[in-house]
């Protein structure tokens, strides 16, 4: 069934917000917020946080029915003297298009920021949100008992998207080659999400000619894992430039994000040059731009 809705797009780089039609929902995780297929909701998706914001005031305004919902969140601010002090942080202006054409800043969040606003909500629509933050939370504290669980639902919600059982043990051994990577990372004195964030670019364009955010673009992405949308022979390439740089740094033993940056890249050479050869003896590119919509033909490749 196809069901029309329209997202927006914002893109710091050029201060623009772009109104993007998706034809059908199941592109899209339906586990974080039914308010993606609410209409009644404002959402744009941020492009270089990777993240979607809500409008507060629309979420508010669809969970309590609030004939007021800026009144609303004034008083809820007041009565959570908790939330009030971190709203700064849990609140981002970001702009959107407005009824009338003119493009106005409003108060947004993330879905975390979502998420936390619905524990200070008493409505009987905001229970679903609290009973499965309450799962979630259960899930998570298991998985850090017993690691294997987490594997397990790795396994199961793979399975539940149509991957092939060869697709998902080199997927789950991508998961294990990329954890001896970031923790060599973080050994060599990477420590914020900002410099993971870069070391990985740097390594994704070495080897594949593409940054993350054009190789996403490439395969029609708009959210969700890079990882996950690759071709067997996309990851395994991955794997090598991953692995090889893994080494190189274990090698080198480097200091600092300077210097991690030119393992990055040179790993990612590595599997870049195996890429070009590869290619050359099949005279066809090997970046695909096959995503996660049709998960049979992530094999084919």
């Amino acid at each position: 069934m196809i069901v029309f809705f329209f997202f927006y797009f914002y893109d710091e780089e050029t201060d623009s917000t772009v109104q993007v039609p998706v034809e059908n929902v199941e592109d899209f995780d339906e586990q974080d917020l039914e308010f993606y297929f609410n209409d009644k909701v404002q959402k744009l998706f941020y492009w270089q946080q990777e993240e979607w914001y809500f409008s507060i005031v629309d979420a508010c305004k669809v969970l309590t029915d609030s004939a007021d919902p800026k009144q609303y969140i004034k008083k809820m601010r007041a009565r959570d003297p908790e939330l009030n002090s971190n709203w700064g942080t849990i609140c981002t202006l970001l702009p959107m298009i407005a009824a009338d054409g003119k493009k106005r800043k409003i108060q947004m969040a993330s879905i975390s920021g979502i998420l936390r606003i619905i524990q200070s909500i008493p409505s009987k629509k905001a229970e679903p949100f609290k009973r499965w933050l309450a799962m979630v939370g259960k899930e998570r504290l298991d998985e850090m008992a017993d690691p294997e669980k987490a594997m397990d639902r790795a396994v199961s919600y793979y399975k539940a998207k149509g991957y092939s059982d060869a697709w998902i043990a080199q997927r789950l051994r991508s998961i294990e080659i990329r954890k001896e990577m970031t923790d060599e990372w973080q050994r060599s004195g990477i420590k914020n999400h900002q410099e993971f964030a870069a070391l990985t670019n740097i390594l994704t364009h070495a080897w594949s000619g593409k940054t993350v955010k054009q190789y996403k673009q490439f395969k029609n992405l708009h959210k969700g894992n890079l990882r996950d949308n690759m071709t067997n022979t996309e990851l395994a390439l991955n794997l090598l430039a991953e692995v090889s740089t893994t080494e190189l740094s274990r090698n080198a033993n480097p200091n600092g994000f300077s210097q991690s940056k030119e393992i990055a890249k040179a790993g990612g050479n590595i599997a870049g040059n195996a890429r070009k050869e590869l290619e050359k003896q099949l005279g066809r590119s090997v970046i695909s731009p096959t995503n996660a919509t049709t998960p049979k033909y992530l094999d084919e490749n």
